[in-house]
């Protein structure tokens, strides 16, 4: 038997909601497209959502609020009313609990979420090892594992031609860059990009070794995971967590090409980076975070997992769809957020502000102030400074910066194309190419929206270790450190 996909958001609202048009929420209605809100245990209003009207992607059923405590169920009673794991679950479902922290760390950190299923995931054959394509994780292997210091940058990667018959999907078109650590002691990260042209078909990926941040660049991704479908566009990103399965299908047979970029961190997870004197407002803000509704699948097949699991790659299969929850409580689930949301920060007197201004998520080290991961981003904003050199100031950091490009041109260099990529390692120069350099120096200030491009940083406290696919790859510049040749010596000792 074949259930299809559908919704039933049982978020609680404590009181009736007004929605767009001015009516009020209504009471046990079914509604295939969700609805958001908080819980409360005595109110089981359920409503159709606001939420994702604007949606790049085409729309879907969403819950927003960065670390909020979810309810949502396909079938209406599927959570239980009272406890987590009855002795019996309503439609004789079985309760399985996704920590995805450890059970002891401190309430307002400790993530982990409730399932409510039709079968539980322990129903599969032995894992058995499996080709992990070009994904590395092994970063103390020095034939897989290369140590340069130079500046390097990348032309967008080929996408994969259906006309010639090439099909690849989201995991086989996935190719490690860079990365450090390990994933078996849960330190460190990596970077990858993607290419596809082809859905998943009946076969999911698991990864144990960390959380991925996907940064579409091209081209639109259907993922379904366990606790509903995310479909994600371009100048949005998406948080796939440790342990959580999840499928990639392209849903415009018209359009199958994409292209994007993948982090994937071994330790700890993303958060909203403080905001100090920011204040309580600005940057990205929790409610623009969407966290999909409950979504289901009740279908008997051959269904291939696919796990990673300490830097290897592992297949086992089950018989029937993993998409199964009809219902899911909790703080740990996979989310999106549209980066044209991000409210941007910037000097409204003199000199260009550091980076960090613009960090989306963090992800911080024990090291207080230092992260594992920032994703920053260079959005559309205004230029205001004045007697300032506006571009990005030349730099020696000692943190790494791997840089992408979403679309548009970035403000510091030419040749940086969209679906391209940079590297400058820490304590590696970079700044403003000559002509950047020279443009700027006698610009007019005058005030100046840049709205030309959208570009973004994975900004690391590591020593980041290239792949030899990455040092090897056509499309690697490998003219990229003349940029800064033709700089000239304009001292001539005149103040």
């Amino acid at each position: 038997q074949r259930q299809e996909f559908g919704s039933r958001d049982t978020a609680h609202h404590p009181s009736p909601v007004q929605y767009p048009g001015g009516a009020a929420a209504p009471r046990e209605r079914m509604a295939s497209n969700g609805v958001s809100g908080k819980r409360k245990r005595s109110d089981r209003a359920t409503a159709p959502s606001a939420v994702g009207e604007d949606d790049k992607s085409g729309g879907g059923a969403y819950m927003d609020g960065m670390g909020n405590e979810f309810s949502t169920e396909a079938l209406p009673g599927a959570i239980p009313a009272f406890g987590n794991n009855p002795q019996k679950c309503a439609y004789n479902l079985y309760a399985e609990q996704l920590s995805g922290t450890a059970f002891t760390k401190p309430r307002h950190c400790n993530q982990r979420s409730w399932l409510y299923r039709i079968r539980p995931s322990v129903i599969h054959s032995p894992f058995t090892s499996c080709s992990a394509g070009k994904v590395v994780s092994d970063w103390n292997d020095p034939s897989a594992a290369v140590v340069d210091p130079n500046q390097m940058r990348w032309n967008p990667m080929p996408i994969p031609d259906a006309a010639t018959g090439e099909s690849v999907d989201f995991l086989d078109g996935l190719v490690t860059m860079c990365g450090h650590g390990d994933p078996m002691g849960k330190e460190g990260c990596a970077i990858h990009m993607y290419t596809c042209n082809a859905s998943m078909g009946d076969k999911c990926f698991t990864n144990s070794d960390g959380d991925m941040l996907i940064v579409p660049q091209v081209g639109t991704l259907d993922i379904t995971t366990e606790f509903g479908k995310i479909m994600l566009a371009p100048h949005e990103i998406c948080v796939i967590q440790r342990g959580v399965r999840f499928n990639v299908g392209i849903p415009d047979a018209a359009a199958p090409a994409t292209r994007g970029y993948v982090f994937e961190l071994y330790q700890g997870h993303l958060q909203l980076p403080d905001l100090g004197p920011i204040g309580a407002n600005g940057l990205a803000n929790a409610r623009d975070f969407l966290y999909p509704c409950a979504a289901f699948e009740d279908r008997d097949c051959e269904y291939t997992v696919i796990n990673k699991f300490g830097g290897k790659f592992f297949s086992a299969t089950t018989d029937h769809s993993p998409f199964d929850v009809v219902g899911w409580t909790g703080n740990y689930a996979p989310y999106k957020y549209d980066l044209d949301k991000f409210c941007c920060m910037n000097s409204v007197t003199f000199d260009h502000p550091d980076p960090s201004i613009y960090t989306v998520l963090t992800a911080p080290t024990n090291d207080h102030g230092t992260a594992v991961i920032d994703f920053v981003i260079f959005p559309p904003r205004w230029m205001v400074m004045e007697k300032t050199f506006r571009p990005p100031y030349y730099h020696r950091n000692c943190m790494s910066e791997f840089m992408g490009m979403v679309y548009g041109k970035y403000d510091a260099k030419e040749g940086f194309a969209p679906g391209g990529a940079s590297l400058h390692s820490c304590m590696t120069p970079h700044g403003p190419d000559a002509p950047t350099f020279d443009a700027a120096s006698s610009a007019h200030l005058e005030p100046h929206k840049f709205d030309a491009g959208l570009a973004f940083m994975f900004e690391t406290s590591a020593l980041l270790k290239l792949t030899p696919w990455a040092l090897e790859a056509e499309h690697r510049d490998m003219n990229y450190q003349k940029c800064w040749d033709a700089l000239p010596k304009y001292y001539n000792g005149e103040k």
